[in-house]
């Protein structure tokens, strides 16, 4: 009987981490969409509403969901800090802060990083050029993620199960 338990937790275990990493490969796809959203808001923000940066921050880090908006909300406060941080130091502690937070890769955390580096510091139509920039990299990130879901999302989910099931017959 004792068996029959541990085979059935080590196979919802196994079935729920491939699940888990199903779901992680949906996140990430969903997440880069948000970043996409968020940069043509921040966008629409500097070029038509003439928003300081700490502003256009804030209302994106009200208007995406929890785990991007905590990105640009802590980069808000960071802005609004007294010790007067600078726009890149601003973004980039606060994507160091909240970044195993979210599903995505290295790679849209780079985007991001290179974006930290020229928001506030040139015209509004260089800052226009840089945004486009990053969404034309993030959505290309974006396919690249939606390609790699389509092909392991089910296989994690499968391999998962099947890994359990290979562990509780071996058990047996």
């Amino acid at each position: 009987m004792l068996k029959l338990i541990g085979a059935v937790i080590v196979l919802l275990s196994a079935t729920m981490a491939g699940f888990y990493m199903g779901r992680q490969l949906n996140q990430r796809t969903l997440q880069i969409r948000g970043l996409l959203l968020a940069l043509q808001l921040l966008e629409t923000e500097i070029l038509y509403g003439a928003t300081p940066l700490k502003q256009a921050f804030d209302k994106l880090g009200r208007r995406l969901p929890p785990e991007l908006g905590r990105i640009f909300n802590t980069a808000s406060e960071n802005l609004a800090s007294p010790n007067g941080q600078s726009t890149q130091s601003s973004i980039q502690a606060a994507i160091d802060r909240h970044w195993s937070g979210t599903a995505m890769k290295p790679s849209e955390k780079e985007v991001l990083m290179s974006l930290g580096y020229v928001l506030g510091n040139s015209d509004r139509e260089d800052q226009k050029k840089h945004l486009q920039l990053a969404m034309s990299h993030l959505r290309s990130l974006e396919t690249e993620a939606r390609d790699e879901q389509g092909r392991y999302e089910r296989m994690y989910r499968s391999l998962g199960f099947l890994s359990g099931l290979l562990v509780v017959i071996l058990m047996f």
